[in-house]
Order: C-alpha cells, then sequence, then structure tokens
C-alpha cells in the first residue's frame, strides 16, 4: 500500500523491473487466529496464510477444516486468487462480517495485522508549523514524528501548542496499528475545515507516545519542517469528504 516498495506509489527503487500489480505474496502466519460470531467461535486456527497483494490490505487465509461452516449462516467464502502458491484448500472470511477477531489472545480492530507494517514514534525538536491557507493554526519544537510503513511522516502536537480551536467530530475511525481515532474541525480562511485533524485517547502499542497528541492532514494543510515546506502527498485522505467512502489506516 502507498509508498512501500510494492506499493501505489513506491518511494525506493529496485534495481530491476517488477510487474508490482501481478505479484502476490504468500507468507505462512506462525500466528493463532480466532473469529467469533454470535457469541461463538467460528475460526479457530495455527495454519494461517497471509496473502499480500498489490493495493490490498493483507488478508488472513485458513484451511477449510478450521472452519465452522455450521455457524457461519450466509457468510461466504472467499477463494484466493489464482495463481497464488500454496493456497489449494485454503479460503478467507470477510473481515466485516465476523463480530470480533482474535490474534492469540488480543482482539484486533479493523483489519488483519501484517507483520511488515511498522509504527514507530520519535520525540523530535524540530519546529513544526501547521497552516491552513496562510493562516497559522499550530507551532512547535515539541513534536512526536509517527512513521508508520507505506504513509508520509505523520507530526503530532501537544494540545497546548495548536493555536487554532480544535472542534470536535462526531467522526471516530479504528486503525488496526494505532486504535481508534477521534477527530477535529478547524474553522480557518473563514471556513470550517471538517474533520481535518485528529487525536489517539487510547492508543495501542506502539503508538503510545501520541496519546492525546493532534496530527493534521498532511494532505489538507501547509506543513513547514525547520522551515522547510512539506509536499503535500496524494492519498484518499486529501479529497473532500473523504470520510463518507472506504476508510483505513491514516
Amino acid at each position: 500500500m502507498g509508498s512501500g516498495p510494492f506499493g501505489h506509489r513506491p518511494a525506493g527503487r529496485f534495481n530491476l523491473d517488477i510487474p508490482a500489480g501481478e505479484v502476490l505474496f504468500v507468507d505462512p502466519s506462525p500466528r493463532w487466529i480466532r473469529a467469533v460470531r454470535d457469541g461463538e467461535t467460528v475460526i479457530d486456527s495455527r495454519r494461517v496464510k497471509m496473502l499480500h497483494q498489490h493495493g490490498l490490505l493483507g488478508r488472513y487465509y485458513f484451511p477449510r477444516d478450521d472452519v465452522r461452516w455450521d455457524a457461519l449462516g450466509d457468510v461466504e467464502a472467499v477463494e484466493p486468487p489464482p495463481g497464488a502458491p500454496g493456497m489449494d484448500g485454503y479460503v478467507a472470511i470477510p473481515w466485516d462480517a465476523l463480530d470480533a477477531w482474535f490474534e492469540e489472545d488480543e482482539q484486533l480492530i479493523a483489519h488483519a495485522i501484517d507483520p511488515y507494517h511498522r509504527v514507530d514514534t520519535r520525540r523530535t525538536s524540530r519546529r513544526v508549523e501547521i497552516g491552513i491557507d496562510g493562516e497559522p493554526v499550530a507551532a512547535t519544537t515539541r513534536a512526536v514524528a509517527l512513521f508508520e510503513t507505506g504513509l508520509p511522516t505523520r507530526w503530532y502536537l501537544p494540545l497546548e501548542d495548536v493555536s487554532a480551536e480544535l472542534e470536535p467530530s462526531d467522526l471516530n475511525t479504528a486503525c488496526a496499528y494505532k486504535g481508534v481515532a477521534a477527530y477535529f474541525s478547524v474553522r480557518a480562511g473563514g471556513e470550517l475545515r471538517e474533520n481535518i485533524a485528529w487525536t489517539y485517547l487510547d492508543p495501542r502499542h506502539d503508538a503510545a507516545a501520541v496519546k492525546d497528541l493532534a496530527c493534521f492532514f498532511n494532505e489538507a494543510v501547509d506543513i513547514d519542517v525547520d522551515g522547510e515546506r512539506e509536499q503535500r502527498p496524494a492519498t484518499p485522505w486529501g479529497q473532500p469528504g473523504w470520510w463518507r467512502g472506504p476508510r483505513s489506516t491514516r
């Protein structure tokens, strides 16, 4: 996904031409995966494989014997795409068709966990300034930089260093790696910029350092880091009303 090696807009370069859109990578997983529907465990597998496919999130596939078909009702299995190696007898189940998913004994949210996806946070004294249409809305030398696979660097700022008024929104989204985000709208340039910033009140695991900090979409604001303007990335979150379409990690 994104700027990863086989993503839509790879940031790096290989030393040979690879038809990225045609590559399928099947990875045996050591993780115990279970899923529940209507209070019953309908998937229980220690023989999981993850399929990585260009432009899509990684997906768990299970041997048919590890699925309780009698408890799935009208839920339809997803067959692996043609050419996926070592996937005979394996199927996937749509994530949203089940009530809860577990990796070992921890509940997952949003989608399957990709073992090659990283979230790293680093405190930084670089000066980060945020502006909207020439109007300053935040400035800090106490940011936390969040580096996430395939995504632009996200700059998280203390709320005290945001000069614009953050108006809480009703929107929440879930990220498998960082947790549930709560959103803010901001009045700038004479208009309300909806859901242009967010925070994590109870972040998961590696995102713990950004708890209660605010982050603005690089796609929708001007960000200067040590006086140098960052280029606005091209992602789905740069589109007006992005929250009305499919959502995934930011």
